[in-house]
């Protein structure tokens, strides 16, 4: 490892590499899409149209996930408030 080793330019990824990369990670979201209930996106859209009689958010600003456990499920609501 010399001086010049340092100074080499950095390989960019692959635009194939890029591509699989992200293939992944749609797939993974679609696979956690269907094992959520189906009132999770309706439930979704009620919750942002509350939080919105008193702050102004975007659909985006506000994520749902519900964790299945053996014996318990958890609902995870996450709400990015804007800044005043």
């Amino acid at each position: 490892m010399g001086i010049f080793e340092f100074f080499k330019s950095k390989k960019e990824p692959s635009s194939a590499s890029v591509a699989k990369d992200r293939l992944q990670i749609i797939v993974a979201h679609e696979r956690s899409q269907r094992t959520q209930p189906d009132y999770l996106p309706q439930m979704q859209q009620e919750i942002i149209d509350v939080i919105r009689k008193y702050v102004q958010v975007e659909s985006d600003d506000v994520q749902i996930q519900l964790d299945n456990t053996d014996d318990c499920s958890v609902l995870e609501l996450n709400v990015t408030l804007p800044e005043k």
